[in-house]
């Protein structure tokens, strides 16, 4: 990276002058990266393999439109599939041209980042039935609004436990005239009171910003005329090129908006002087890289939209990231296009372990990376990938014991932060009256709801909200939230601090944002809100560093992994289906049994997802890959035995050793030196015993073990369960399903039965489950 960043300062000087071409940025790449940028066609898909530069070939190709053939900025829509990604092609691009101004990059970002700005600037959106002053729901809270309405109206509605899933799956099938859901219950009768009731309390939901500003696309285009002044031609005319990053990733509603999106520059245009053609495309993604498909994708998505639009096809088939060998074992799962091309002679072997258990892998794991960090190489350069979150919680303790920094690639929310998730509901309010539905929430919270803050959030915008600069201070003040917080409590400087570090983050967004003419402080804050609601709000609780606090991080942006040296020195745990995007020198494939990678399928597309999705964590290693697996995994549905995957790389790629009997390890020696025996009873009683202490605190009155649950092990089940017969009966509560009755439990888990979800079972370390009294 710091190679291609050097580079790109290097070009800064000489392509204003000669051109993009002229640049050693763009003499390095190769032919067909080359191929690729220079391309003109009205439509181009480009099929890069793993490791093959996509990102570098995109960068080349924005510079080249804009600098060689003078395609302004501001008629380029970069979209992208994280918010990360669009940073880094903006800030990569400053570096060569530092003038950007803000308005020149309102096209690069997420479709549903895209989608906002232009309902927010461009589009009609009150024809749509909303105000440009809207706010922006998550999942979570779509779904909550329309159990609400389900009660209202008493409708029926089968699988309330999935309601979230079935709202996103089934309503392209309602929008398009489908008759009846696919339950036949009143899911297609509660849509439409959804839409409306959204309307009402003036909020969209990740859905309703691609499908409005799609519809308003359409609206727009299908207008006599098209003629666009000149300033219109080059704001709100449509683009004359549409860039696409992971094209494989998209979805029958992106692809949708990116069609709509192509038509928009179609017309006249006063500025040309001549007749434009629709938008050009130019997008890039690896078919073998789909793995999302519970999302909406499939894996013939890139095809789909090379015959939708008539696009040209071109590779990308050098990888420049791994060694000979793991493109070798990669080969091998290629499901899509011919084989991946290495620069790298290197053959190193692939290492293949067999463990008796996780607690022996972990101890492994923890005394080899520590060999590893003492011979030179950093934590950030070693990663661990797991198939199900729920392997991460063994890793956490081992590590732990043994002083070893680590990352989870699942971090925190502010939602798990009660203090936090209660002020976000506030500021939602404050800037959007007509949201009841948070109103009712702030109002009702046991914990800080008092009346006073009704009066304060809507009073925020004919007062505070005027203000062009603010401090997090003054916003405690404003909202007496010393009070709420009830100073007296044992809590109270914990939830201060919190709160401080939060609003000043805010703060400092909003005055940025008020500073360059972006309106006045209820619009800063509506924009933080909506940005924070798009793309998550994060915190370090899911990182973990000998003598570390977690600490609220930059709400509303996710961690900067441009540069890996500038990153915290970590190792990285993560799930394969996490570790999409990232490299590292030394990555560790743990439980690799047949059950677990792959996963037990249920027909012949979840069975190649699962392929894609290990060959997706292999080609992740740069230098070294080790893979393992168990001979008693203890997880369900896993067996005793290596996957066949395994069986699918050639032998002669593969060094294997055998770890696997457990004497093995309680008779060895610490890698470390200091002489330490690895007990494996000892350390599962550990373990043991801080789950049944997490268990007992999260049953305390007033305790915050249940909010504070961590998210990196929900809904995975870790044991099977011991039933246990009660001789009375005695009742429960969740915070989602209600009241239920206890059915099981023992030391690890809790199995209770709820009216109209059925059984239901959870990790008692979380304190999801209250127990309540006798009957």
């Amino acid at each position: 990276m710091s190679e291609q960043t050097n580079g790109l300062q290097q070009a800064a000087g000489s392509f204003q002058k000669e051109g993009f071409q002229h640049t050693e940025e763009f003499c390095r790449l190769n032919k067909y990266q080359k191929a690729a940028v220079l391309d003109e066609s009205p439509a181009c898909v480009v099929n890069a393999n793993v490791g093959s530069g996509k990102t570098t070939v995109l960068i080349g190709k924005i510079l080249y439109l804009h600098v060689d053939r003078n395609v302004p900025l501001e008629k380029m829509t970069v979209l992208t599939f994280t918010n990360k990604a669009a940073d880094e092609i903006v800030e990569r691009l400053r570096k060569i041209k530092p003038d950007i101004a803000p308005d020149q990059e309102q096209g690069f970002g997420t479709f549903h980042s895209v989608a906002l700005r232009m309902l927010k600037n461009s589009l009609p959106v009150e024809e749509a039935g909303w105000t440009k002053e809207f706010t922006v729901m998550d999942p979570d809270e779509e779904t909550d609004l329309a159990m609400k309405i389900i009660q209202e109206h008493g409708l029926k509605v089968k699988y309330k436990n999935r309601l979230k899933k079935r709202l996103e799956q089934e309503y392209q099938n309602w929008l398009a005239g489908k008759a009846e859901s696919r339950y036949r219950d009143d899911l297609y009768r509660l849509y439409p009171l959804l839409a409306e009731e959204k309307k009402r309390q003036n909020k969209m939901s990740f859905a309703d910003l691609l499908r409005v500003s799609t519809e308003l696309l359409r609206l727009k285009n299908a207008e006599p005329g098209g003629e666009h002044s000149e300033e219109d031609s080059d704001r709100s005319g449509g683009p004359a090129w549409i860039l696409v990053d992971e094209v494989q990733d998209s979805d029958a509603m992106q692809i949708e908006f990116l069609e709509a999106m192509r038509e928009s520059g179609k017309g006249k245009s006063a500025a040309l002087g001549v007749g434009t053609e629709p938008a050009k495309i130019f997008a890039v993604g690896d078919p073998n890289q789909v793995i999302y498909s519970w999302r909406g994708t499939g894996d013939n998505m890139f095809y789909l939209i090379k015959h939708r639009f008539g696009a040209k096809e071109l590779t990308l088939p050098v990888n420049y990231r791994s060694n000979a060998s793991i493109l070798a074992a990669a080969n091998r799962f290629l499901q899509f296009g011919n084989r991946i091309q290495g620069i790298r002679e290197e053959k190193q072997r692939i290492t293949v372990r067999n463990h008796y258990d996780p607690f022996q892998e972990a101890e492994y794991l923890a005394e080899k990376i520590q060999t590893l960090h003492r011979n030179g190489k950093s934590y950030r350069e070693i990663a661990v990938f797991y198939r199900l979150q729920s392997q991460s919680g063994i890793l956490e303790k081992v590590f732990d014991r043994y002083g070893i920094p680590y990352e989870l690639s699942v971090k925190k929310t502010l939602k798990d932060i009660p203090v936090l998730n209660w002020l976000v509901k506030v500021l939602r309010v404050s800037v959007n009256p007509a949201d009841t539905q948070m109103a009712a929430e702030v109002l009702a919270d046991p914990e800080y709801g008092e009346e006073s803050m009704h009066l304060r959030m809507t009073e925020f915008s004919e007062e505070t909200g005027k203000r062009e600069s603010v401090s997090a201070g003054e916003l405690f003040a404003y909202f007496g939230l010393r009070e709420a917080l009830h100073p007296s409590s044992a809590g109270y400087q914990e939830n201060e601090r919190l709160v401080m570090d939060f609003l000043e983050k805010m703060c400092a967004s909003c005055n940025k944002e008020m500073e360059s003419g972006q309106g006045n402080l209820t619009a800063a804050v509506r924009e933080f809100i909506n940005s924070s609601a798009l793309y998550g709000m994060k915190t370090d609780a899911g990182e973990k560093a000998p003598g570390d606090i977690s600490e609220c991080e930059g709400a509303g942006s996710e961690p900067d992994e441009k540069d890996r040296t500038a990153e915290p020195d970590r190792v990285s745990l993560m799930t394969l289906h996490a570790s999409k995007g990232l490299e590292f020198d030394t990555v560790f494939i743990i439980g690799v049994n047949q059950g677990m990678i792959p996963l037990r399928c249920k027909n012949f597309e979840q069975e190649e997802e699962e392929r894609r999705l290990f060959f997706v964590g292999i080609t992740r290693a740069e230098n070294n890959l080790e893979l393992s697996w168990y001979t008693n995994p203890g997880e369900p549905g896993a067996i005793g035995e290596p996957s066949r995957y395994l069986r699918m790389i050639p032998e002669q790629l593969l060094d294997r050793e055998d770890a696997g009997k457990p004497e093995n390890v309680r008779s060895g020696e610490n890698a470390g030196g200091d002489g330490r025996k690895s007990d494996l009873h000892q350390l599962r009683k550990q373990v043991q015993e801080q789950i049944r202490l997490k268990s007992e605190h999260a049953r305390r009155p007033g305790s915050a073990g249940m909010a504070e649950r961590g998210a990196h092990l929900q809904g995975e089940t870790v044991k099977k369960e011991k039933e246990q017969k009660e001789p009375e009966v005695i009742r429960v509560r969740h915070r989602k399903y209600g009241e239920g009755i206890l059915i099981s439990e023992d030391d690890m888990m809790i199995e209770a039965e709820f009216r109209e979800y059925g059984r239901k079972k959870f990790l008692k370390a979380f304190g999801e489950v209250e127990v309540l009294d006798a009957v």
